[in-house]
């Protein structure tokens, strides 16, 4: 099945059922400065369950900054973020780290331990959910390698679990990233330029089995590419940025090629 055949598959009622579904992500008119420069400004958007949003417009528009916003790397200057129904504003440290644990960062960087097995590279998506991992021995315990190797099955490598990460071409190690990010237990995937240094063939395998995992799953998605045929090809919404502001939110099918072509200008 093509990329374009699989988001097409879905009904008109299988569609709205995945916009009725769960809010996972609601980004409430975050801005943010770094110095003078306004990366963005008041941006608002969500991500439910089930769908895959992908953020498209030119470098510096303000789609890493959003992501980093919601998974903490960096703080916004004003609005608020709900992050599985917990406002991170109003919350405890505590409360805003079990949050953001359950929305999974995949990044454009690939940020393996070449020298682990792929197996011990996944384990370490559980550790935040073991009580003192950080005293671990170096042989994880038998449910988490079990888990792992249940989330190397559902990427297609489990057959390459006990190989060093290192000898993997860099579409099956961005897949055994998302493996990683599966055994964290997450209900949402924020994917920063998850294919952006990854040949074509690479790139929509990854593309397709994160459409898959928001499909099958119930996970959601939300993806920052460079590459609009991806965008077309995957997400079910996409969101247009052009220096910091918030261009448009919509359908992918109702995003014409005037519209994709005005973020670049």
């Amino acid at each position: 099945m093509s990329a374009v055949t699989a988001r097409e598959d879905l009904t008109p009622a299988e569609r709205t059922h995945e916009a009725e579904r769960g809010v996972l992500l609601d980004v409430q008119a975050i801005s943010k400065s770094f110095g003078d420069r306004v990366v963005l400004r008041d941006m608002s958007m969500r991500v439910h369950a089930g769908e895959v949003v992908a953020f498209l417009g030119a470098n510096g528009s303000g789609k890493s900054t959003t992501l980093r916003a919601v998974n903490g790397l960096i703080e916004a200057d004003s609005g608020d973020i709900v992050i599985a129904g917990v406002r991170l504003g109003e919350a405890s440290s505590q409360r805003r780290a079990e949050a953001r644990r359950t929305a999974a960062t995949v990044f454009q960087k690939i940020y393996l331990v070449q020298r682990r097995t792929v197996l011990q590279n996944v384990c370490a998506g559980g550790f935040s959910r073991l009580p003192d991992w950080r005293s671990l021995p170096p042989l994880f315990p038998r449910e988490l390698k079990e888990e792992a190797m249940a989330c190397l099955d559902r990427v297609g490598l489990a057959d390459r679990a006990h190989d060093r990460a290192g000898s993997l071409s860099g579409g099956q190690q961005q897949r055994v990233a998302i493996a990683r990010a599966l055994c964290q237990r997450p209900r949402m995937i924020l994917a920063d330029e998850p294919v952006s240094a990854l040949d074509p063939k690479a790139a929509d395998d990854v593309m397709r089995l994160l459409h898959d995992l928001a499909v099958e799953e119930g996970l959601g998605v939300a993806a920052v590419l460079h590459q609009p045929h991806l965008a077309r090809a995957y997400a079910h919404r996409v969101i247009g940025l052009r220096g910091g502001n918030l261009v448009f939110d919509a359908p992918t099918d109702e995003i014409d090629d005037v519209e994709l072509a005005s973020l670049y200008l």
